[in-house]
């Protein structure tokens, strides 16, 4: 899908917030964002995520020490209700209207409902039926709609970087000309690292790649890469026997067939679907878990993805317990 049509959107709202002088405190939903804010403001800002190493957006339940930590951040940067569905009623709220941004919106949350509900009761977010029909997990399917993993498409990144700035140029504990050089500085590191992973991978023609679940599909169609299949479609849902059938079909059939794994999921199930055929694997991390948070992080942890799928070249591929 071509970059220039997804409805990326930082609500005006959002960028009418009350500047304070002080230090600006900052709270991003994933480690991605951090390393997007890091990026644009360096090391000049506060910038602390809510989803701990080990943990996915699509099933995390918030802390309260995490819920009091939004509340005196003056910003708060997530991708949306369609990825962070724990964040979903609560940072579409009046208490967080004004301060939150969010590059993927969704028209269809209510958020009519008195949002002060959700003071100690964030573990009760997915119990809501009724006005969070979206948002509820065992509901959500990423097979459907947009597909909200868009940080991992290195121009989307740029335009997300892009509104972070312009979020950010609101706080007078900011530098607006500190906040251009390194958005440009940044811009100039990703394209030259762009079109050094297209380059790489050249020789990936012959390799079909099998992806975990779709987190990984951006990047593939941003890079050209030959993605073949998922092995499901909704992280936290147990793909049907159809389902499963369709890509033991596709792994035996396909030419080189690799599987990207991820490290927040379980690994035994992936390896009981796999079980005697052919396959070899590699792991990415869509959540940059082992990237330092500095303002080279991002362009970092698009080079850790490639270094992932460069693994599953014929020469490089590791045939795990198969």
């Amino acid at each position: 899908m071509p970059y220039k049509s997804l409805p990326i959107a930082i609500a005006l709202t959002a960028l009418t917030w009350t500047v304070p002088a002080s230090a600006t405190d900052i709270v991003t939903s994933i480690k991605p964002l951090e390393l997007l804010v890091k990026a644009v403001a360096g090391e000049s800002v506060s910038v602390s995520t809510l989803i701990p190493p080990g943990s996915s957006p699509h099933n995390y339940s918030m802390k309260p020490s995490q819920r009091q930590a939004l509340a005196q951040a003056d910003v708060v940067f997530w991708v949306g209700p369609d990825m962070e569905t724990f964040l979903g009623r609560l940072l579409k709220g009046k208490e967080f209207h004004e301060k939150s941004v969010a590059f993927l919106d969704s028209d269809d949350l209510d958020t009519t409902e008195e949002d002060h509900a959700d003071h100690g009761h964030q573990h009760e977010e997915h119990d809501h039926h009724d006005h969070t029909e979206n948002l509820n997990l065992h509901e959500h399917d990423h097979g459907e709609g947009e597909d909200p993993h868009i940080w991992v498409d290195p121009m989307l990144a740029l335009k997300m970087a892009t509104d972070i700035r312009q979020a950010l140029a609101r706080f007078d504990s900011l530098n607006q000309s500190e906040l251009d050089a390194n958005l440009a500085r940044f811009e100039a590191d990703l394209r030259a690292s762009e079109q050094s992973i297209r380059a790489s991978f050249s020789g990936l023609a012959n390799v079909s790649l099998f992806a975990y679940h779709d987190a990984f599909t951006r990047y593939a169609e941003h890079y050209g890469l030959s993605l073949e299949g998922t092995l499901t479609l909704n992280p936290e849902l147990s793909p049907g026997a159809r389902h499963i059938a369709n890509v033991q079909n596709k792994l035996q059939a396909a030419t080189h067939p690799c599987l990207l794994t991820e490290p927040q999921f379980n690994r035994q199930w992936w390896r009981s679907i796999t079980e005697g055929i052919d396959v070899t694997f590699s792991t990415w991390d869509p959540l940059a878990t082992e990237i330092a948070s500095t303002p080279s992080g991002y362009v970092e942890f698009q080079q850790s993805v490639a270094e992932a799928v460069l693994a599953c070249l014929p020469e490089q591929a590791q045939h795990q317990g198969n």
